[in-house]
């Protein structure tokens, strides 16, 4: 690969790139198919065909029963506000609500900010590798539980947490308690399947899986009572006011189909990928460790930590050879605090501020890989030469070389 006019885009769990056949089907939506979808003339009918198809593909990548069971929102976050607000909101005398410690901000912010109105908080810990102590969700659920809410992959390790056990484990426990799953770093990656997992509600965005930013969706099981988060028109079915977006709604639709048309494959490839850039920065750099578990992993996401290396001059290397990255979830990235995901881990504070996410979609090659597994140790050995802590990386090469 040439060093000029390089662009290696490996944050896709920050956002994806828009695929252009998504593009192409949301275009006449714009300019040509314009009409309000609550207007009674052909104009108006055709944007509301529109959000009906989208609407079933949709259904399909939730494996939803009914296209009723699926409400357009404008982003992942969103999805989560109008779910666990919504659920709440519906029932309040119960106060007792659990979710994990390394859930996305849309999630841990909400449910801090619920503490402080009065809800009783259980926060539940995650081990080395980033997996739940399931015995310890058991022991949470209480008559009181209104609500559980956990992702169904995080957005920094991908670490795929067992819903289905999860939602066997609350309903046992109480069958009235409500699940919302976050499932915008699953969604184009593994299978959404509410059937299967049982659960009342399931967010996700499109900008994660090929779709334009500023659309996102949420099923919601048939009978699951829930209030509008926005009041106004009887635009989703009076669930969610304001004109709706049709274009977006086409866009994520049209995404939602070719995820799901392309799962397997595309996983296997992807993983293929990711493995190969993984487990050559492991060999080759003396100071790298893995912070996620081996299995039970979304196949496009690896985090690496590079001991005594501050993560952001890497991420500033990598960017001057046209390698993009991330430290940390893209919401969170621009603050200089340690993941709150790797603390929940016990990553060693030697680690915590230099591990790299690098996370793959289905247009990365394997040239952009092999290109990136080339210039990174590079990078790497040259911050170590200028790093503090020369003698701690010197102690560190002979331990792992066999030399101390």
């Amino acid at each position: 690969m040439s060093d000029e006019k390089k662009l290696i885009y490996l944050d896709n769990n920050a956002t994806t790139k828009v695929d252009e056949i998504v593009l192409e089907k949301m275009i006449p939506y714009f300019s040509k198919l314009y009409g309000n979808a609550s207007s009674m003339y052909d104009l108006g009918a055709k944007s509301a065909q529109a959000i009906k198809a989208a609407r079933e593909q949709m259904m399909g990548l939730f494996n939803a029963n009914d296209p009723k069971e699926v409400f357009f929102t404008a982003s992942g976050s969103e999805s989560a506000n109008m779910g666990i607000r919504g659920i709440l909101a519906a029932d309040t005398t119960k106060k007792h609500i659990i979710t994990t410690k390394v859930e996305h901000p849309c999630v841990l912010n909400l449910y801090k900010k619920l503490e402080k109105q009065g809800y009783n908080v259980t926060y539940l810990n995650v081990n080395s590798e980033g997996a739940l102590d399931l015995n310890e969700l058991e022991e949470a659920v209480n008559e009181d539980t209104a609500l559980v809410a956990v992702m169904a992959a995080n957005n920094e390790t991908g670490i795929i947490f067992p819903i289905e056990k999860i939602s066997q484990i609350v309903k046992s426990k109480n069958p009235k308690t409500k699940i919302y799953v976050d499932a915008v770093q699953a969604a184009g990656k593994i299978s959404i399947d509410a059937q299967k997992w049982n659960v009342d509600m399931i967010g996700v965005s499109g900008h994660k899986f090929h779709a334009p930013k500023g659309i996102g969706a949420l099923y919601v099981k048939t009978g699951t009572l829930f209030v509008p988060l926005i009041e106004g028109g009887h635009q989703e079915r009076g669930k969610r006011a304001g004109t709706e977006n049709v274009p977006s709604i086409v866009g994520i639709g049209q995404a939602a189909e070719y995820a799901l048309a392309g799962l397997a494959d595309e996983s296997t490839r992807v993983k293929d990928l990711r493995n190969k850039l993984e487990t050559s920065i492991l060999k080759t750099v003396f100071n790298a460790r893995l912070n996620s578990s081996l299995v039970n992993r979304v196949p496009n996401t690896t985090n690496i930590g590079f001991e005594y290396v501050e993560g952001e001059l890497i991420l500033l290397h990598l960017g001057d050879k046209g390698i993009c990255a991330s430290s940390g979830s893209a919401c969170t990235s621009g603050s200089l605090d340690p993941s709150h995901v790797l603390k929940a881990m016990g990553v060693p504070f030697t680690a915590l501020h230099g591990s790299i996410r690098f996370s793959l979609s289905r247009f990365t090659t394997e040239a952009e890989i092999d290109y990136t597994i080339k210039v990174l140790p590079e990078i790497i050995e040259k911050l170590t030469k200028i790093s503090p802590f020369q003698r701690e990386l010197k102690e560190l090469k002979d331990v792992k070389s066999g030399n101390d």
